[in-house]
């Protein structure tokens, strides 16, 4: 199976890169940009073309949403020409006033926000124009590298002492970028050896979380590691943020459809972060040792 996936930086890219190299089943060919071209398709001719989300949609400027929505319509549209299916990676965000019950696949999101809309018009438009398509809603992704990862931002933000702004009152399922990349190649491979299950699916992690607690279970966890290598740093603090003064927002994604369809079990997030920290640990030993 060979797979075209955009944006070469972005941390949902360089988690595929990884999955894929592990793998003898699957070539990924990765394309710079989010733009594309019909001659660039025509030459990768790939099975799926594959786009990573735009990461936290209702803080960015609606330039860049519109620039992103822009680029996936372009895409859907060589899409379609070539008869290649699309994977279109978005934001739980697009849920903007939550719900109190975990949220399931067929709910399609009706955010007020004019930003918010934009994409889930560019969502109504892959699903009239192309049924060989993945709509993949996922909860906040973290990563050690790449754009968007928000793990790699926080670290390096409470190594230099700064304080952490982050909210309380919004919880939701947080990700790995490498549980993603895991996830739809499985499901990837699935669907090329002809199983008819295109459609929206949820992939979040497994226990809802504030972004405040998940947050403080980083740095609790980067701070013991450290310690435990013999380093004395003091981390930046964190400051709790309230927006939701009457009740916590929940963005919780119900994700039972891609186990009962494809057989996914999602990730405890913890044990993810913990290997995540583990390997950022041994990076920053090895190099402390050759300074």
């Amino acid at each position: 199976m060979k797979l075209l996936i955009l944006d070469a930086g972005h941390c949902l890219s360089l988690a595929f890169t990884r999955q894929a190299n592990r793998r003898n089943d699957t070539e990924l060919v990765i394309a710079q940009a989010l733009t594309l071209t019909s001659e660039q398709l025509e030459e990768v001719a790939p099975d799926a073309l594959i786009i990573p989300p735009l990461a936290s949609p209702s803080n960015a400027t609606p330039a860049m949403v519109e620039s992103h929505a822009k680029a996936v319509e372009s895409c859907l549209a060589l899409c379609r020409h070539a008869g290649v299916p699309l994977v279109w990676c978005v934001s739980d965000e697009l849920y903007e006033d939550g719900a109190e019950l975990p949220i399931d696949e067929h709910v399609i999101p009706h955010p007020r926000d004019e930003s918010l809309c934009r994409l889930i018009a560019t969502g109504n438009r892959i699903r009239t124009d192309l049924p060989e398509h993945l709509i993949v809603r996922l909860g906040p992704l973290f990563a050690l590298e790449g754009s968007e990862a928000w793990l790699a931002e926080l670290i390096e933000q409470l190594l230099q002492g700064r304080s952490v702004r982050v909210a309380e009152d919004i919880v939701f399922c947080p990700i790995s970028a490498d549980a993603v990349a895991m996830a739809l190649i499985g499901m990837l491979q699935q669907l090329s050896c002809s199983a008819a299950a295109w459609g929206a699916y949820h992939l979040a992690g497994i226990e809802p979380v504030s972004a405040y607690t998940f947050t403080s279970t980083v740095r609790t966890q980067l701070d013991t590691r450290l310690a435990g290598l013999g380093e004395k740093v003091a981390l930046g603090d964190l400051k709790a943020l309230n927006h939701h003064h009457d009740q916590p927002l929940r963005r919780v994604l119900n994700c039972q459809r891609v186990l009962d369809v494809y057989g996914v079990h999602q990730k405890l997030w913890r044990l993810e972060l913990g290997r995540m920290l583990d390997t950022w640990c041994h990076a920053y030993q090895a190099r402390e040792k050759s300074a």
